[in-house]
C-alpha cells in the first residue's frame, strides 16, 4: 500500500490539525475539538501527518483548553473541526491559531477543501462550553 498523499501547493508550508475519528486520512472528520477522539496533524510542507489520541477526551472539564493548548504546543497553524467552544477557540485564537468549524467528511476531504478554500476562519465559537461531554 503506498502513502497517502494530498496535494499541496508551493508556498503553503504549515501544519493543520484535523480532529478525527480514526487515525488515518480516510477517517472521518470528529464534530468535537476538544473531546474529539484524535487529533492527525498535517504537515503540508511534507505532506505527511501524525496521528495523536485524544488524553483530553474524557475529562469532566477543561477539555477544550487542554486540547487546544496541546495543539498549540504542536506548532499549528490552523484547526479543522465540526465544532469548537469558547474556551477552546480562546486559547486557539490568543495563539494566533486559525479555527474553521463546519468541516466534515475525511480527514483527506478536510485538507484537500482547506487548500481549495473551502473553509471560511471562524471568529467566534460555534457551540457552547459544554458541548460534546459525554450523558450522564
Amino acid at each position: 500500500m503506498g502513502k497517502e498523499e494530498v496535494a499541496i501547493k508551493e508556498g503553503d508550508n504549515m501544519k493543520l490539525c484535523i480532529t478525527s475519528e480514526g487515525k488515518t486520512l480516510d477517517a472521518k472528520v470528529d464534530p468535537r475539538f476538544g473531546r474529539c477522539q484524535n487529533f492527525i496533524f498535517f504537515d503540508t510542507d511534507i505532506g505527511n501527518f501524525e496521528a495523536c489520541e485524544n488524553a483530553n477526551a474524557q475529562f469532566q472539564g477543561g477539555a477544550g483548553i487542554q486540547s487546544g493548548q496541546l495543539v498549540v504546543s504542536k506548532g499549528v497553524k490552523a484547526v479543522l473541526t465540526g465544532n469548537v467552544g469558547p474556551n477552546a477557540h480562546q486559547v486557539l485564537s490568543a495563539a494566533g491559531v486559525s479555527v474553521f468549524t463546519g468541516v466534515s467528511g475525511t480527514v483527506k476531504e478536510a485538507v484537500e477543501n482547506y487548500k481549495n478554500g473551502k473553509y471560511k476562519s471562524a471568529d467566534a465559537p460555534n457551540v457552547g462550553s459544554k458541548f460534546g461531554m459525554p450523558n450522564k
